[in-house]
């Protein structure tokens, strides 16, 4: 285990969480539906998905700062199981409501990774 790297992706998670735990605060959810957790995990999956196929900045960060980007920025950023926790509450006020979480979260969430994949530099589209 390489101690640096460690601390690397601690700290990347604490800036994450911090990220994270502010877009709940500036949101300031008042209603059933998680927009909190949507908007975030959705953020997540797109800037996931860019930075790992994007090959300039995958080639010019230290693998060690890259790693703290993605698992620990973006992996504390990003959340399931808050998403499983908010979709359970719905479920009990609006099962209608918690379909449409459910829904939300994951085909947006592949969508946004389709995207930040396709805009992304890639080696294998910038050779072709």
């Amino acid at each position: 285990m390489n101690p640096k790297l460690v601390l690397a992706v601690g700290l990347g998670g604490m800036i994450g969480a911090i990220s994270r735990y502010s877009i709940a605060l500036f949101i300031a959810e008042e209603t059933v539906f998680p927009y909190a957790t949507l908007i975030t995990n959705l953020i997540g999956c797109f800037l996931l998905s860019y930075l790992l196929n994007h090959y300039v900045i995958k080639d010019v960060l230290p693998p060690q700062l890259f790693t703290a980007l993605t698992t620990g920025v973006i992996g504390s950023f990003t959340t399931f199981s808050t998403f499983a926790v908010e979709t359970i509450t719905t479920w009990q006020t609006s099962i209608l409501l918690a379909i449409i979480y459910m829904t939300s979260n994951i085909l947006g969430g592949l969508a946004l990774c389709y995207v930040g994949f396709r805009i992304a530099p890639s080696k294998r589209r910038a050779t072709s």
